[in-house]
């Protein structure tokens, strides 16, 4: 059977660009070796965020006095029911994926798939049997795995992955976490706020690298504040394994410490999935683990495609479904533009939450800009008050001479709901000037990006 277009994967990436796809008419059929969603729906960005919500309902229980609700009694984390809720959760979204891929008249093909010359795909399934499916092009989505250490090899009992950190049976007493990007940062958090002993280990000076410097100080001060040991400028240099508990030696700026604990948590980044997928039979360019694509994803190769994880870029569920689009109506031969990268917001869910867009004030600096800076604190915001989550700020960078905005970092309650207005006004390039003459609702935490602004152009009120 032929189709217009075949899709390897499934994930936000994948399964996007097949029903785009199927949107815009094309016969489409994805190529799926396990669950519906691929990693992000199914072990990643939804089970995961089911998780912290536990997280944040157990944290309310136990404060609840603090609101003037009494509730008694002990109150207990149950931490395999929260991970019976989870994958409900996931295995729901998955479910939703089905219904779509029905409802636009897509094909599943379950089993795992190699790219073949002439625009073949080819797919074994479980029992071994292999058969080829042809196609006028062919958009490859196969995604990431977690990133392995030779220092720090997963077990998936003593030294665990994401996958084992989201599914645990019993709750540890103590934990290492070693990296301190999102994932590592949210399961940090996430044990943390149950009651584990946890300790962060940081190779970078600050944690949550990628952020605003001052996102990142007050990450670390909230953490700390909650009882968590932070240890940045850090490397795990060995493991020992062999008793009862895992004993951690650390380098430090001071020296070398050890650390025990019941279980040790990998989150060092990712690496993408391209070992056996038919790359070099085909002859497709790869560069440093990438594949090597054109503004609309077009590898060097004729009909082939890639998006996601796979190719240049954040790696982000967000990020990989518009590029499927992109990728999608530009094989439809729609007028399409290609994605600014420079306006990808970036989220992370502990708590307080992080969520930022385009550059911080270091990068702008070092970029040449003559700025302006705003910042406003959820100390003086009457909706953080009044939910009693006052740490935290916004954050944003103007340039001086243009007005041009070029960036927002947020650290606080519910700022990855309020980024998506700094990413539409830097889309429809918005001046500093039109956003504080836009009346925001009071009191609300989202006026805390009006006051920032406000603050950048010497009119804050509030401060």
């Amino acid at each position: 059977m032929k189709y217009d277009i075949i899709v390897l994967g499934s994930g936000p990436g994948g399964y996007v660009a097949a029903i785009r796809a199927a949107q815009l008419g094309k016969k489409v059929a994805v190529v799926e070796k396990a669950e519906i969603g691929g990693i992000c729906l199914n072990w990643g960005c939804i089970p995961t965020k089911a998780l912290l919500k536990s997280a944040q309902v157990y944290n309310y229980a136990k404060h609840s006095a603090e609101y003037g609700v009494n509730i008694g009694g002990n109150i207990t984390a149950d931490l395999p029911a929260m991970v019976k809720r989870s994958r409900g959760v996931a295995e729901g979204m998955s479910k939703g994926v089905q219904y779509l891929f029905k409802k636009n008249k897509i094909e599943l093909i379950n089993g795992f798939g190699k790219v073949l010359p002439g625009k073949k795909m080819e797919v074994t399934d479980a029992d071994g049997k292999a058969t080829v499916y042809d196609a006028d092009n062919i958009i490859i989505a196969t995604g990431a795995k977690a990133r392995q250490l030779p220092n720090l090899p997963i077990d998936g009992k003593k030294i665990i992955g994401y996958r084992q950190a989201m599914t645990l049976e019993t709750m540890p007493k103590k934990m290492v976490v070693v990296g301190s990007g999102a994932i590592g940062s949210e399961f940090a958090y996430f044990y943390n706020s149950l009651g584990v002993e946890v300790t962060l280990v940081e190779f970078f000076p600050t944690i949550v690298p990628l952020e605003d410097v001052d996102v990142s100080k007050q990450l670390a001060r909230s953490f700390k504040k909650a009882k968590m040991k932070v240890m940045t400028d850090s490397t795990v240099e060995k493991v020992d394994t062999s008793g009862k508990l895992c004993k951690v030696t650390i380098k430090t700026k001071k020296g070398t410490e050890e650390v025990e604990a019941d279980v040790v948590l990998s989150a060092v980044g990712i690496e993408t999935n391209l070992e056996g997928i038919g790359l070099e039979e085909v002859g497709i360019k790869t560069e440093k683990g990438k594949v090597l694509v054109d503004d609309f994803y077009k590898t060097n190769v004729d009909g082939y495609y890639a998006i996601g994880d796979i190719v240049k870029g954040p790696a982000l569920a967000h990020t990989a479904s518009h590029e499927g689009i992109t990728c999608v109506e530009k094989i439809a031969g729609l007028d399409v533009e290609p994605i600014d990268y420079g306006n990808i917001p970036a989220c992370t869910y502990t708590s307080p939450e992080i969520a930022s867009v385009g550059m911080t004030e270091k990068q702008a600096k070092e970029a040449g800009y003559e700025i302006k800076v705003g910042k406003f604190p959820f100390t003086a915001s009457g909706k953080a008050s009044a939910a009693g989550k006052k740490d935290g700020f916004v954050k944003v960078v103007f340039d001086a001479k243009y007005g041009e905005w070029l960036g927002c970092s947020m650290i606080g309650e519910n700022v990855t709901e309020m980024i998506a207005e700094v990413v539409v006004a830097r889309k429809l390039e918005t001046t500093g000037e039109e956003i504080i003459k836009s009346v925001h609702p009071h009191p609300t935490m989202s006026e805390a990006i009006m006051e920032a602004v406000a603050d950048a152009y010497g009119e804050v009120i509030h401060l």
